[in-house]
């Protein structure tokens, strides 16, 4: 059965839940004629809320052995993130909770409030080993939820206590909120914090990432960063053909005149469910173009939507994939960028007792 083209779901990315049925989990479709009349007759339907669900896990600090990403170590705050945006490969994870990968991930959030507790534990651990901890990597530790909980906060204070390096991975202003802890952190080489600008168009930003800050917003707090001697890092992830990459050059000259040393792009990814969310979007928001979109998008991944070898994944091939990096290496030429590489000191970390004490040692 097709499903039936319905009004754009206003203020998220995803325009439907995208049940995953990856797993063979049921599916229900609202299906009929009376679609096209049914709020006139029924009324508007009821307004999807955000809502959040407190869990207690066990360990908070995840592990990777993947070969092609720079950190084995990562702490996510939150399950789900509010930003909703429509590309995020972090969308699939949802499924694993028996839950939409599309509206379910925007709206059905989890919190893990005891994260900085057991930050601690694993800190106290003999055997354990200090290496930067990413946090960011799957979904945003500054999504508006962090107003309430503050875990974000929370585990920061705790590697500054310990002298644990961090870095950071944001689409949000709100990580100036923790200016005071970021600053010292940085005083002590502990931290770099990267904010992602994928357009500086405001109103293409709230169809694309409908909750995250505006471009100005992140592109003022890039600044405000650089300013307190924090090292920032700006990356426009990720590069849509067709829809985002007019904006490579300007970004990249807004950075340099903000004074950020270091620049990257990732072209857009689309595991499992993100692939018929985002065909849904391109559907709704720009029906005039959403073909040539995806052809150049399956250009670079080898005919298909998505590639998820190793390596591969992050490295698109082909004409297209050619030219965005010609483009990208110039723009960072002409706007001073040198990509000085962020080391993070390793050597001052001072093992936690679990009680909350610091070592003797």
């Amino acid at each position: 059965m097709q499903r039936l083209k319905q009004p754009a779901v206003h203020g998220r990315g995803a325009q439907w839940g995208a049940a995953p049925t990856r797993f063979g989990l049921a599916t229900r479709e609202a299906d009929g004629d009376w679609l096209d009349v049914a709020e006139e007759i029924d009324g508007p339907g009821p307004k999807l809320r955000t809502t959040v669900a407190e869990e207690r896990p066990k360990t908070i600090v995840t592990f990777n052995r993947s070969p092609d990403i720079a950190f084995d170590r990562s702490i996510n705050a939150y399950r789900g993130c509010e930003h909703g945006c429509i590309y995020c490969f972090a969308r699939p994870t949802h499924a694993f909770h028996d839950l939409s990968p599309g509206l379910d991930f925007e709206t059905k959030l989890f919190a893990k409030p005891n994260a900085a507790e057991l930050l601690r534990a694993t800190l106290a651990n003999p055997r354990y080993k200090p290496a930067p901890i990413a946090m960011g990597t799957n979904t945003d530790p500054y999504q508006p939820i962090e107003d309430r909980y503050r875990i974000t906060r929370s585990v920061l204070e705790v590697c500054l206590e310990a002298r644990h390096p961090v870095t950071i991975t944001t689409k949000s202003a709100r990580v100036l909120r923790d200016l005071d802890v970021l600053t010292e952190l940085a005083r002590q080489r502990l931290v770099a914090v990267a904010i992602s600008v994928t357009s500086l168009d405001p109103r293409l930003s709230g169809l694309l990432e409908p909750r995250a800050s505006a471009p100005a917003k992140r592109l003022e707090a890039l600044g405000r960063l650089a300013a307190a001697g924090i090292p920032a890092h700006v990356s426009i992830a990720p590069v849509i053909p067709c829809i985002t990459d007019e904006f490579i050059e300007g970004i990249v000259e807004r950075a340099g005149q903000l004074g950020i040393r270091s620049a990257s792009w990732i072209m857009l990814r689309l595991p499992h469910e993100v692939a018929p969310l985002f065909r849904e979007w391109l559907a709704t928001h720009f029906p005039e173009r959403a073909g040539k979109v995806m052809s150049i998008v399956r250009s670079m991944r080898d005919g298909r939507d998505n590639e998820p070898g190793f390596f591969a994944r992050n490295n698109p091939r082909g004409p297209f994939a050619d030219l965005f990096r010609t483009r990208f290496r110039l723009a960072c030429k002409r706007a001073g960028i040198p990509q000085e590489r962020i080391e993070l000191d390793c050597s001052r970390f001072r093992p936690l007792h679990a009680d909350g004490q610091l070592s003797l040692l």
